[in-house]
């Protein structure tokens, strides 16, 4: 079993690292193909487009697994939905229609 796990963590680590390199050099490749051409910037290398990743992962991303928080606020509304009345689900969702790609619909099925 041991044995198993290892091998699982070797290939997990030669995909991650395999995944780093083809990304940073996406990211090096089209860096150097348009910034120069567009706003006059040196081209980068490869370890720079590595650590543009990173960047982007720390400024933008997060690190670690669970849930996003799309997903905590998409929980916490429908708490809030079961917790209204009919008329309360009613209201919100005429005032709603039209908003942001709202459309009402019933949540009760159809027979």
């Amino acid at each position: 079993m041991k044995w198993y796990r290892v091998a699982r963590g070797l290939k997990f680590l030669l995909f991650a690292t395999l995944a780093v390199a083809v990304f940073s050099f996406a990211v090096m490749s089209l860096w150097n193909w348009l910034m120069p051409a567009i706003f006059g910037t040196n081209p980068i290398t490869f370890w720079q487009a590595v650590g543009l990743l990173l960047l982007s992962r720390i400024l933008f991303g997060r690190f670690g697994g669970g849930p996003s928080r799309r997903m905590h606020w998409r929980r916490r509304m429908m708490e809030r939905w079961n917790q209204m009345t009919p008329e309360e689900r009613e209201k919100f969702s005429k005032g709603m229609t039209g908003h942001c790609g709202w459309e009402a619909r019933s949540r009760e099925p159809t027979a």
